[in-house]
């Protein structure tokens, strides 16, 4: 509270959102020194099952990166992280214990991201869509919401670096709920990177599945 860093950690966020989604979309990132760490650095092509009808296949994510990224969201003190680091966590009777509240809170994110991946790539199966083609669904949906939501985050890191006075701009909601009690520009940037860019990022996708699926089908049938 002492020291605003929310202007620097939205841009640094917000970079690394980008450069993964750059990388889903485009098959190009910047390499970092995890590469060493994990194995050295595997050259991908797009040529690799790539489906027709699309000039750049989105392309997998190597766990590699999903380390990386993992690893710097972990690093964010929102609401609910900074409640388990300076409230729940110090609460255990030992030091043994006190992972366990971030534990549980990784576990019930997981369990939620599973069902609710489910329910998603069942109702597309359900529309007879091929495995391929619902994890076309899923990467191209997740390469848009990173590389724009990306962009997005930096630049209002910029904003709040230049101009940290609209850091402080909120309405309060009157919920006592940490990131429900106010609409701030917090709330806004995960609103519109999360709600506006995502439902966006699942139309398109979706729009561009149905077509490939549409003509995967009358090439089968011919």
């Amino acid at each position: 509270m002492k020291y605003n860093l929310d202007g620097p950690v939205y841009f640094v966020v917000g970079l690394v959102m980008a450069i993964a989604g750059s990388y889903i979309l485009r098959g190009k990132y910047i390499h970092l020194p995890i590469d060493v760490l994990l194995g050295g650095h595997q050259h991908h092509t797009n040529e690799a099952k790539r489906i027709p009808l699309h000039e750049a296949h989105p392309r997998e994510v190597p766990i590699k990166m999903t380390i990386v990224h993992g690893l710097i969201a972990g690093f964010g003190f929102g609401a609910y992280a900074s409640i388990i680091t300076f409230v729940l966590a110090p609460q255990m009777p030992s030091i043994w214990y006190a992972p366990l509240p971030g534990l549980m809170f990784g576990i019930g994110t997981m369990i939620m991201q599973i069902i609710l991946g489910a329910i998603f790539g069942g109702s597309l199966r359900a529309r007879k869509f091929t495995e391929e083609e619902v994890k076309y669904v899923g990467r191209k949906t997740a390469g848009i919401t990173l590389y724009y939501g990306g962009i997005v985050f930096a630049l209002v890191g910029l904003l709040i670096i230049f101009l940290p006075q609209i850091d402080a701009w909120a309405i309060s909601t009157g919920i006592p709920i940490p990131n429900l009690d106010a609409i701030d520009i917090g709330f806004l940037l995960v609103i519109s990177v999360v709600g506006v860019i995502g439902l966006y990022g699942i139309i398109k996708s979706y729009k561009e599945a149905v077509k490939i699926h549409r003509l995967n089908s009358s090439t089968s049938n011919a």
